[in-house]
């Protein structure tokens, strides 16, 4: 795990604070906007920073509740492959519901038993039943 100089990794974290305001306040457009300047000023080695996993996963988050799932997919699946994307509960989570969403219900039942495994009951409680019950299907 890397972690970005000071220089990146200070306004980053501005643009995330800001995207997260937004979100907060369901203007998710805006967020989106804000979590997209972030990624812009992440180096493009990407899958090699700490930071880009949480810059990715608000992008994925963002665009699985707004029902851009390609979009979420694709930001989440590179989440996955940054530091520590891998065993995260909540982009696991949110992987396997865009892929539940888009018909890859092989692929969404990997990542959903995955989230289980790295985060229990607790990661599915407030979701749809739908997306619980594709970990019993491995």
């Amino acid at each position: 795990m890397t972690a970005l100089p000071t220089i990146l990794h200070e306004p980053i974290q501005a643009l995330l604070d800001e995207g997260d305001k937004y979100f907060d306040k369901g203007k998710f457009d805006e967020a989106l906007t804000k979590y997209e300047e972030a990624q812009a000023l992440l180096p493009s080695d990407t899958e090699r920073w700490e930071a880009s996993s949480w810059v990715l996963a608000a992008i994925g988050d963002t665009c699985f509740l707004t029902g851009d799932y390609l979009r979420g997919q694709q930001a989440l699946d590179q989440a996955s492959r940054c530091p520590e994307g891998a065993t995260n509960a909540f982009i696991q989570l949110r992987l396997g519901q865009c892929e539940f969403e888009l018909g890859r219900l092989d692929q969404a039942v990997v990542a959903l038993s995955l989230a289980f495994a790295t985060g229990g009951e607790e990661v599915f409680e407030d979701e749809d039943a739908k997306y619980r019950g594709c970990v019993h299907q491995r």
